[in-house]
């Protein structure tokens, strides 16, 4: 089990998973002008998701059996567990632990940083399992 986190598969899901949470992370940040906290992580989750999925089919997972139909479907539904983990995360630790800590400074981003980089190994083992099944 320990292996499949060091092959050049995870590797490729690492980096393009971090151009896709950039994308996540910096929308979430242009999404938050027009819209309340919570909304603009969900919102900004679904930028990252595309990014990924689209990443993720070229580069990472090209030998997928499924369709990309298929891969879609598998694709949402594992990142419905992730967006979860990445808005609960993120809420508890901008409106809860950090305060609680004393932090006042750049709580929002911290927390939402911190609860985009929970689900990193959850969504790779979906990914490889469900989503792009060889």
């Amino acid at each position: 089990m320990l292996l499949q986190f060091m092959s050049r598969e995870f590797i490729l899901f690492l980096v393009t998973g971090g151009f896709a949470a950039a994308v996540n992370f910096g929308s979430r940040i242009i999404f938050n002008r027009w819209m309340s906290y919570s909304s603009a992580i969900v919102l900004a989750y679904l930028a990252g998701m595309i990014t990924a999925f689209l990443l993720a089919k070229t580069f990472v997972f090209s030998k997928s059996r499924h369709s990309t139909a298929r891969s879609g479907v598998y694709f949402t539904l594992v990142n419905a567990v992730a967006v979860l983990q990445t808005w609960g995360i993120s809420m508890l630790l901008a409106y809860y632990l950090l305060p609680g800590l004393g932090m006042v400074n750049h709580q929002r981003e911290i927390a939402h940083l911190v609860g985009v980089a929970v689900p990193v190994l959850t969504s790779y083992l979906g990914h490889r399992h469900f989503s792009f099944r060889r």
